[in-house]
């Protein structure tokens, strides 16, 4: 099942290690399938507030995605972000072809007893 790395970054100042980070990273993703989904982008909010920009990169499996954030290649250029891009990171599993959110909705009407 395909999974993301998520990332709701704040950038303050463009500089060299940002652009070091951005001009590396790519090469760290794709021996694990990891492309960019998103990167860039303009993000139009349509309900509160949501400061900085998204970024999403899709993995083949869960699996996948843990290993390339844990890569040595990708840890090395984890502080040239981190020093200077506040931010919150992510990993998360996507949904199957068939998922439906009325069976999601019924299984927790249940659990809650309602």
């Amino acid at each position: 099942m395909t999974a993301y790395a998520i990332a709701h970054i704040r950038p303050e100042t463009m500089n060299e290690d940002i652009l070091r980070y951005i001009e590396e990273i790519q090469p760290t993703m794709e021996p694990f399938g990891g492309r960019f989904l998103v990167h860039g982008a303009e993000v139009e909010v349509l309900e509160g507030p949501f400061p900085g920009t998204l970024v999403m990169v899709g993995f083949p499996d869960i699996e996948q995605a843990r290993a390339w954030y844990a890569s040595p290649a990708y840890q090395a250029l984890v502080p040239l972000r981190a020093d200077h891009i506040e931010g919150t990171v992510v990993l998360v599993e996507g949904v199957p072809a068939d998922y439906d959110a009325r069976r999601t909705a019924a299984a927790l009407r249940e659990a809650a007893g309602l």
